[in-house]
């Protein structure tokens, strides 16, 4: 597609698909010469301009990516050189600037109308655009401009993109193609998700379709030289080779794709909803959901031009398809070329039987004659509205066709808008058509289009590629559908301006997002309903989404902002907003066949995409200047990365309500508490403040035990359980195994009823509404008079009504010994809200005094700063707690609250006589038992 051409000032400028792209890396010759090998690599050497830098910042906010790219050259030769500056970018992306340094001079870019007799035809060359791997279509960025002799140049280039799930992955690819060795090249990437991101990968360099590229030493990892940086809602990723590392991936420079999958936390049914500046995005992608039934039909192109690897490659990716379905599947298979070859004429239950014979007609099929495209559709079709209508499916399921093509349609109805009419008027909406199309040969358009009006998807695959690989991922998508007739609404008197909010399906691992404007930016809540059918049930879902104070000027992220043209500075939100309501009017216009309607459309999506500068189809770039050049220029053009945050406490309901002063600094995993605890084997810790001594004691129950640790159920409504875990003892060991506490279930009874189940990998509370919380993410959720705060693989702090803290540490081993396993403290940091009855092994000692009867030491030894003894043990005493004579030795032990040691007075024998009772009357029948036999609490309900 060209966007410029200025003779006058020796810039052009173009953007088109790969298929319009040269490798303008090598030099071209004359028709009917030969230059000597030797002569054109010397004549390539002293005059190929220079490479000094090239680099990529992508900034992603909310899912919304920023990405800049700058390149500087230097024209080595005696004489002017035309240079030139290349780039791939998706094809999802919208260019928002481009910026030339030539010299002194400066030739900025600048978004206007396109004339409106060339919107269609340059819709037809984006449509020419080539999909990578079947999934990400790229196209290429050109610019070229003469350079002065011994002068430098600099190109900027920014797009915008919004990051689409598939497969519960957001993937950024950056193009890493300087198409020379570069002295300088890096890439970052900066990701600030407020949701917290819960997985994140750096990917090897992907190159399949440059050839004479190599690849780097390790195909398993990250690229060499990659720096991975990371906190729980921010991560940074520098790509950052030197010259003997990028020769060693690709000597031609053409090193690849540096790609980045990640995904962020979802705890909320209703989803994630955004505010800022009066816009809001609601990102929807519900999981845990039973899958919906799945009516299903196989289209394959079985025509002369599949023969070969096309239908080979088609056919093994189909037998893999067929195994993935499941029982409650109904499916059938078509094979069409200019005859409509149907398998069986109605939908087949999913059976062993009925999968081998479906492979077995797959298998002979063979490819011969024209390709009627119309014919196979309507027959498809047909088969799954007999389906529906004549049985009574007490399940909601969807129904769906998977069409296979490598041609146009050449046989029966060959006119593409009787095709797309005929596809619809049969379909009614009630079939979702999802089309691949394989070659260059394909009419893909015509695919194209299929899909937007009938709610599927549409993927390309290259000759070169294998199409059966392609295929399989392309039906990993759409494998598992989770919901149908999605509708999502908010008030009309809260929300103008919304983007698409009725969706036919949605899939396993994808993402519904609708952005909008706020009628009144001063709004407190903001209701959602989303109403679903989900297999036998009609869904319904309602929430009051607290929106909080809207903040006006810097966004909240700290995010760079593209310069506006508009009132203020747009941010991020707003961005996404006009990013996604432009799309939605080019698929609208693409699929409209009103003239009027589609003239309405274009207007539309043009004077967005002037107001926001996006470079679209109806709009075209131009260059202005030159104009001389000023200090700090390029960092004005290049868009400067956000920095990352410090860890902040962050609510996940998003409340509107700030954590309290105790909660803004973030918990460091050593931190001063009680001491009285229980840990590691396990060894249980006593403090008696008053007197200050310190007792501690073992308990060794077996795996699988839940010992009662605090249990005031009666009074203060808190109980606290622990399950052990069992491990072999360490090597001359003089134990059989070890235990440790795996699970500690925290019951709280008053004002309202709450749980906690936390493991060393989760945090389970449910106190109404249920929330799982990674122990991997630094988070703080409260209700109700329960907070509880998570310190990524470090601790979780639950507070309850201010008066009862209790501290859990998580341990953890990066390579962890056979005797070693990933076990939890606990800790009580606060007991003034426990009542005097508390009970439970460290409960009963919370309101209670000790002190030593004997002094082995003499009455003027002070027994808190005994002097250490190497054996381990020291003196013995008598210990008098409550009405308790009990038999201690002076010790030293190690617990894990942050401090190396403790010393104490350890008592033998399972802690006989200094507990309540013996150890088996501390023995919950199950995590969230709340009675106990010792002490007034007697009550066993939940």
């Amino acid at each position: 597609m060209l966007l410029l051409l200025g003779l006058c000032l020796g810039v052009s400028l173009s953007v088109g698909s790969q298929e319009e792209a040269q490798s303008w890396g090598h030099s071209t010759e004359q028709d009917g010469l030969r230059v000597p090998r030797q002569v054109r690599l010397l004549q390539r050497l002293k005059t190929k301009p220079l490479m000094t830098e090239f680099s990529v910042k992508s900034t992603i906010i909310s899912r919304y990516a920023f990405t800049t790219v700058s390149c500087r050259m230097l024209n080595r030769a005696s004489e002017d050189q035309d240079i030139e500056f290349q780039m791939q970018i998706p094809a999802a992306a919208f260019i928002t600037n481009f910026t030339m340094l030539i010299g002194d001079k400066v030739y900025q870019g600048e978004i206007t109308e396109r004339a409106k007799k060339s919107g269609d035809r340059v819709k037809e060359k984006r449509n020419k655009t080539t999909e990578e791997n079947g999934e990400k279509g790229t196209e290429i960025f050109r610019a070229s401009a003469v350079i002065p002799s011994k002068d430098k140049a600099a190109f900027f280039l920014s797009y915008e993109e919004l990051l689409q799930r598939r497969l519960g992955k957001y993937e950024h690819s950056i193009s890493v193609r300087p198409q020379q060795l570069s002295g300088r090249l890096s890439v970052e990437v900066i990701i600030l998700e407020s949701a917290g991101i819960a997985s994140l990968e750096v990917l090897p360099l992907h190159n399949s379709r440059q050839r004479g590229s190599g690849r780097g030493e390790d195909d398993s990892g990250p690229p060499p030289s990659t720096v991975i940086n990371q906190n729980e809602t921010f991560a940074n990723i520098i790509f950052k080779p030197s010259v003997v590392q990028q020769a060693k991936i690709a000597q031609n420079g053409v090193l690849g794709d540096f790609i980045i999958r990640y995904d962020v936390n979802r705890e909320q049914s209703i989803g994630d909803i955004q505010v800022l500046n009066g816009y809001f995005v609601h990102y929807f992608a519900p999981k845990d959901l039973p899958p919906l039934p799945k009516n299903v039909v196989f289209v394959l192109d079985s025509s002369a031009s599949m023969v070969g690897t096309k239908l080979r490659q088609t056919k093994d990716a189909l037998f893999t398809i067929l195994h993935d379905l499941r029982p409650q599947d109904r499916f059938s298979i078509i094979g069409f070329s200019n005859r409509i070859k149907v398998w069986k004429d109605h939908l087949i239950s999913v059976t062993p039987d009925s999968i081998r014979d479906g492979k077995v007609y797959i298998h002979h099929m063979s490819p011969t004659g024209g390709t009627d495209i119309n014919g196979a559709l309507q027959r498809a079709i047909r088969l799954l509205n007999k389906y529906v209508a004549h049985n009574d499916i007490g399940d909601r399921s969807v129904s769906l066709i998977i069409f296979l093509t490598d041609g146009k349609p050449t046989v029966g109805e060959t006119h593409t808008l009787k095709i797309l009419n005929n596809t619809r008027e049969a379909a009614r909406g009630q079939v979702c058509i999802f089309t691949i199309g394989i070659g260059n040969d394909v009419d893909f358009r015509l695919l194209e289009k299929l899909s937007l009006e009938n709610c599927g998807l549409t993927r390309r695959v290259h000759e070169e590629e294998d199409a059966g690989s392609q295929l399989i991922g392309f039906y990993d998508e759409i494998r598992t559908p989770l919901l149908s007739d999605i509708r999502i609404d908010y008030p009309p008197s809260s929300v103008v301006q919304a983007t698409k909010t009725l969706f036919p399906n949605y899939f396993n691992g994808s993402e519904i997002i609708i952005a909008g404007k706020l009628v009144d930016r001063k709004l407190d809540h903001l209701h959602v309903e989303v109403t679903a059918s989900n297999s036998k049930k009609f869904v319904i879902l309602k929430t009051d989404v607290p929106v909080g104070p809207q903040k006006a000027g810097k966004d909240v992220t700290g995010s760079p902002r593209p310069e506006g043209d508009g009132e203020g500075d747009p941010n991020h939100i707003e961005r996404l907003w006009s990013y996604l309501t432009t799309k939605e009017l080019l698929s609208s216009w693409l699929q409209s066949d009103d003239e009027l309607e589609k003239e309405r459309l274009r207007q539309r999506a043009q004077d967005l995409a002037l107001s926001y500068r996006f470079l679209i189809p109806f709009t075209s770039m131009k260059l202005r200047g030159p104009v001389p050049r000023k200090d700090g220029l390029e960092e004005a053009h290049g868009m400067s990365a956000a920095m990352g945050p410090e860890p902040v406490v962050q609510s996940v309901r998003g409340a509107g309500t700030q954590p309290g002063p105790l909660l803004e600094k973030p918990y460091q995993p050593r931190i001063k508490i009680s001491k009285t605890s229980v840990d590691g084997d396990p060894h249980f810790v006593v403090d008696f403040p008053l007197s200050k001594l310190t007792v501690c004691f073992n308990i060794d129950g077996q795996p699988g035990d839940i010992l009662r640790l605090v249990s005031d159920h009666m009074d203060s409504g808190v109980t606290v359980n622990g399950e052990l875990i069992g491990a072999p003892a360490p090597p001359n060991g003089h134990k059989k195994q070890r235990t440790y506490f795996r699970t500690i279930t925290i019951l709280v009874n008053k004002p309202e009823r709450s749980y906690l189940e936390i493991t060393p990998s989760r945090v389970i509370l449910d106190g109404g509404d249920r929330l799982v919380l990674p122990c991997n993410q630094s988070v703080v959720v409260g209700s109700r008079g329960l907070e509880v705060a998570v310190s990524a693989n470090a601790n979780v702090t639950v507070t309850i009504q201010g008066s009862i803290a209790f501290v859990i540490l998580i341990h953890l081993y990066k390579k962890p010994a056979p005797f070693q396993r990933h076990h939890l403290g606990f800790y009580i940091a606060n007991s003034k809200g426990l009542s005097s009855n508390c009970h439970g092994l460290l409960g009963q000692f919370l309101n209670q005094d000790a002190r030593l009867t004997e002094d082995p030491a003499g009455p003027s030894q002070n027994l808190t700063h005994l002097p250490l003894l190497q054996a381990g043990e020291g003196p013995e005493a008598v210990l008098k707690v409550k009405s308790h004579q009990v038999p201690v030795v002076w010790k030293q032990r190690k617990i894990y609250n942050g401090e190396e040691q403790i010393d104490c007075w350890f008592a033998r024998n399972n802690a006989a006589k200094l507990i309540d009772g013996e150890y088996k009357d501390y023995l919950a029948s199950h995590p969230f038992d709340t009675g106990m036999t010792l002490g007034q609490g007697t009550s066993r309900e939940l």
